[in-house]
């Protein structure tokens, strides 16, 4: 059974049979938390004390280095019945293959790549019991209030793994007709990204669907307030059409029978409303995953 439990949500927490170890160095802490993110590797103990120690001279910065690592090994010794945490040599230092231990990133990023490739329409039942598990993991943003490059780039990876969890758990509690369940989500999600637009829209439907038509609309003047604050931009055309619809009262949920049924060989333009609705969330999703990557690229060239 795995005793030494280490979480790095919120801030960093390292516990050994229940009881708090005691890790006040900043820089400590910092070797730990960069070891833990990247435990497949081996560090070279230069690249390391560059990386935590950008302001200082070589000298300075290996010496540093080497107490932090002091600092940790002491705060780590839990006895010799437990296998090492830290795999250390003259050149090298990284998190021991052995080593036997529970993260919290570790487990939420594997949950979340057991999904990745699936929209939430797609999950089953289990998946979605196992992702619901695993949110609570998510109690704040990873190591909330470290500034260093390499933490920022970090939370942010962390941050949208956890908006793209929220995001499949509302699209398939809204397909199974549970929306209470996922208008709690989206709204977690708007916590985070007051100007996800697209998490906008779900609040739409979920609200509208609900029997809720005026808290539809209020989520439309809401969305156009974010976006305007924001990002200086007007709504997509998809949203107002959503919003059109609400105001009409003739809003329905895609793959729902419609009066007008297209016929093979006629203008694509002659599409029902619900299949040119499908398409301009498809195309809100894309533009939405476009500047995801464009920040990642951004940040990754930063580095």
């Amino acid at each position: 059974m795995t005793t030494l439990q280490i979480s790095l949500f919120g801030t960093l927490k390292c516990f050994y049979d229940d009881r708090l170890l005691e890790l006040d160095a900043r820089k400590a802490q910092e070797l730990l938390c960069y070891l833990l993110l990247h435990p497949t590797q081996q560090h070279e103990r230069e690249k390391l004390a560059t990386l935590l120690w950008l302001d200082k001279s070589a000298p300075h910065s290996k010496k540093y280095l080497r107490q932090a690592l002091w600092q940790l090994q002491t705060a780590l010794d839990i006895g010799p019945t437990c296998p090492p945490l830290l795999l250390v040599d003259h050149q090298h230092i990284g998190i021991h293959p052995a080593a036997d231990y529970w993260l919290d990133v570790a487990v939420f990023e594997q949950a979340f790549f057991a999904v990745e490739k699936q929209s939430g329409q797609q999950l089953e039942e289990k998946q979605v019991e196992m992702l619901q598990s695993v949110l609570p993991l998510y109690t704040a943003d990873l190591l909330d209030g470290w500034y260093t490059d390499w933490s920022i780039y970090a939370r942010e990876r962390y941050q949208t793994m956890y908006l793209s969890l929220l995001d499949k758990l509302t699209e398939y509690l809204e397909v199974h007709h549970q929306y209470a369940a996922a208008i709690a989500y989206a709204e977690s999600m708007l916590q985070y990204d007051r100007a996800r637009e697209r998490t906008h829209r779900q609040l739409m439907r979920l609200h509208y669907l609900t029997g809720h038509r005026t808290a539809a609309l209020h989520q439309y003047d809401a969305c156009v307030a974010a976006l305007d604050e924001e990002l200086s931009v007007p709504p997509a055309q998809s949203t107002v059409a959503l919003y059109e619809e609400i105001c009409a009262d003739q809003f329905s949920l895609p793959g729902r029978k419609s009066d007008s049924t297209p016929t093979k060989g006629k203008d694509p333009t002659n599409l029902p409303r619900t299949t040119l609705h499908e398409l301009q969330q498809i195309r809100s999703t894309l533009s939405a995953l476009q500047n995801q990557v464009t920040q990642l690229i951004y940040h990754l060239e930063q580095r």
